[in-house]
């Protein structure tokens, strides 16, 4: 279980694999200066059921994993994420499309 902690206030727990397809869209899209939603569910955090943020390149964001080791990449994925990161809601976490083994 990694973490992502945004503007150093916020911070939720997510499995390495989810959060090292998240980190791949997420720099992406901060990287060309987009700023955009990012929503997810957490049910198990003290009776809250979603969080949402405005992620910008100006707001500090950290990614850290619980393994040492970068977790296998999944094209299709990473495309998923990336076109829910383009609509108008928002990133959302999207299940991850069968064959889920990609490339490093």
């Amino acid at each position: 279980m990694g973490t992502l902690t945004y503007d150093s206030k916020l911070t939720v727990a997510l499995d390495d694999r989810v959060l090292a397809h998240l980190q791949a869209v997420i720099w992406s899209k901060l990287r060309r200066g987009e700023q955009f939603a990012f929503t997810w569910t957490d049910p198990m955090r003290s009776g809250l059921g979603r969080t949402s943020v405005w992620l910008s390149p100006h707001i500090p964001l950290a990614f850290e994993y619980f393994g040492s080791r970068a977790p296998r990449l999944n094209p299709a994925w990473i495309d998923a994420l990336t076109k829910s990161a383009n609509s108008p809601g928002g990133l959302t976490l999207v299940a991850e499309p069968e064959g889920g083994d990609g490339v490093t």
